[in-house]
């Protein structure tokens, strides 16, 4: 049971008649995290590359929508050319890193080949990149996997070479459009291989039915979906895939991943007997429920994944017809009534929940098939937790009140104490004192910062048991009276309600 402070909830419920429409509307915020490295930055690019296929296909693009989606697009091509390696391949951090990742530069292919048709994108960054990949090849057809993969929960998936392969392949057919490339036929060797040796990684099937359906390997997909569909969860009219060690703590990104692979497998090829878009309708129902209120999931890849998949259900199921309406009711509460059709389907309608906590009831009545998303959002201020957190966190500092203006060296501390043998890439969350502004000579030694609205946002690689201390140097640009503390915090970028310290400091020149 959540604890949270008395007076401090409020919720709300919100209607939308396109199931992409909560994506659409917040496209620079699907993830409320800062965007600082090679992966992340890859989440303001390619889900525009989805929700604009979907809206041209369904004949709902206007110009308005386009131009912001374009935008972003370029934003994210720019920004993703500053983490591009000098052998053309992609990570993290670009050149500071000692090589490049196989996946991500994979990731980053495909999606420059779809983003092509909306902005410029060089033909040549593709073809290097292609080139790139095509070295790692083995002789078997797998390929080789290389560089640090910063989530760690995807380990069980793409940094074994089968599942990488399958992601490759996969890339490569969005990219091409069909499965001629020698270097793919060597690919889907290495997949079948696979099959026939056996495994057992709930992940891997999911992804590779998804690359057997882009193939067109229709004995391959059907077969590798029927495996699926007997380890499917099947509950509430939902369905879904998850890990056997999955946390029951919480929404595993692996989960809302490898479930997204198993519907793009499905809408990709002609429909298989017995999968069609009622089984497909099962999957969609869970997948809206793990959506966070921005339209996102809870990382970088699922976030992706999930879009591209609800992208191409949305397409398949879209009827220009009828309009619906929705009621939500409580007793002793105001009524709250929304109409949904073709002329407001993507815009977010929102009210205020009167009673928190309350029992309502939603209703839907409607002539023709509309696509209806109706998620309640609750919000509360919770107090700070008094139990485990897999980092400690301790602060230094030396303030030198003499100077003109005077300075404050602040050394902040960071060790894990968690079971897993590493952490994910893990962010280090200052907030600047008022009146303070930090001297940029003192975070040299980070590979990757960034500064915005009053926060330092500091990237580590992990963290591990020895303790990693980091130095930052803050000087008064104004004097403010009465200063208040301002807070330290550090957190795994993937985990960050389970995994947060904090403490805060202040200035003793004040």
């Amino acid at each position: 049971m959540v604890r949270f402070v008395a007076g401090s909830a409020r919720a709300t419920v919100s209607v939308l008649g396109d199931l992409m429409g909560r994506a659409l509307q917040n496209l620079d915020k699907l993830l409320a995290m800062p965007y600082g490295c090679g992966e992340q930055n890859m989440l303001l690019f390619a889900p525009n590359i989805f929700i604009l296929n979907y809206l041209k296909s369904s004949g709902q693009l206007t110009d308005a929508i386009l131009q912001k989606a374009k935008h972003f697009l370029e934003s994210g091509y720019q920004r993703q050319l500053n983490y591009k390696r000098d052998d053309s391949s992609y990570s993290a951090f670009g050149n500071s890193d000692p090589s490049g990742n196989t996946w991500l530069t994979a990731f980053v292919m495909k999606s420059f080949g779809g983003a092509s048709d909306y902005i410029y994108v060089d033909p040549q960054q593709i073809e290097d990149i292609r080139t790139w990949l095509y070295g790692l090849q083995n002789e078997d057809g797998c390929f080789m996997s290389v560089g640090k993969l910063f989530h760690n929960s995807m380990k069980g998936g793409v940094s074994d070479e089968v599942s990488l392969t399958a992601y490759i392949v996969a890339a490569l057919l969005e990219l091409n459009g069909g499965s001629t490339d020698p270097v793919v036929q060597k690919g889907l060797g290495c997949l079948k291989d696979a099959v026939v040796k056996g495994f057992d990684n709930l992940y891997t099937t999911a992804l590779m039915s998804y690359t057997f359906s882009l193939a067109g390997d229709q004995e391959m997909r059907s077969k590798l979906i029927s495996i699926l569909d007997l380890e499917a969860k099947k509950e509430g009219g939902t369905i879904h895939w998850e890990r056997v060690e999955s946390s029951v703590n919480g929404m595993d990104s692996i989960a809302v991943e490898m479930t997204s692979y198993v519907l793009l497998a499905l809408l990709t090829s002609p429909p298989l007997n017995g999968f069609g878009l009622d089984y497909a309708s099962g999957i969609i129902r869970w997948l809206a429920q793990q959506q966070n209120p921005y339209g996102g999931f809870s990382s970088t890849q699922d976030t992706v994944v999930a879009l591209q998949a609800l992208a191409k259900y949305a397409a398949a199921t879209y009827s220009p017809q009828g309009i619906t309406k929705v009621t939500v009711t409580t007793v002793g509460g105001p009524r709250k009534e929304f109409t949904v059709s073709q002329s407001n389907r993507l815009l977010l309608q929102q009210e205020e929940l009167s009673k928190i906590p309350g029992e309502y009831t939603v209703r839907a009545e409607g002539q023709s098939c509309v696509l209806t998303q109706v998620p309640i959002s609750l919000h509360y201020n919770i107090p700070p937790p008094d139990d485990f957190s897999a980092f400690s966190i301790t602060k230094k500092v030396d303030a030198y009140c003499d100077l003109k203006r005077p300075k404050l060296q602040l050394s902040v501390s960071v060790r894990y104490q968690g079971r897993r043998a590493e952490t994910n890439m893990v962010v280090l969350n200052i907030k600047l004192l008022s009146g303070y502004v930090v001297e940029q000579s003192s975070l040299s030694s980070a590979k990757r910062v960034d500064i915005d609205n009053g926060f330092i946002d500091i990237y580590l690689d992990g963290v591990g048991v020895p303790e990693v201390t980091f130095k930052v140097v803050l000087e008064e640009d104004q004097r403010v009276g009465n200063l208040k503390p301002a807070v330290i915090k550090v957190y795994d970028y993937y985990q960050p309600s389970k995994t947060s310290a904090a403490t805060d400091y202040t200035s003793p020149c004040a």
